[in-house]
């Protein structure tokens, strides 16, 4: 089982995504989700892991923001919140 790293937020925010997702052991994948409205998701695997599936089509910068703030929320990072209609729902 491997530690959480710690992360702050200008690290969140500042480091390269493909360097911030081999950090925390995030696995990113495309969703086959089309819906307009679904802009990502992350998965804890019960037996450790980390999944962030990203809907493709989308614009880097997108893809990018909502990947950074949804890996803050899983870390428990302090981020201020996405504005409209950008809203994230914890299962």
């Amino acid at each position: 089982m491997s530690v959480a790293p710690q992360l702050t937020p200008a690290h969140v925010l500042d480091t390269p995504l493909p360097d911030l997702l081999a950090e925390t052991g995030v696995e990113l994948f495309d969703s086959t989700i089309t819906d307009s409205g679904f802009c990502g998701a992350v998965v804890q695997r019960k037996k450790g892991g980390i999944l962030l599936a990203m809907p493709t089509g989308r614009s880097q910068i997108e893809t990018d923001i909502v990947a950074r703030y949804l890996i803050a929320q899983v870390f428990d990072v302090d981020l201020s919140e996405l504005p409209p209609p950008f809203t994230t729902t914890e299962l």
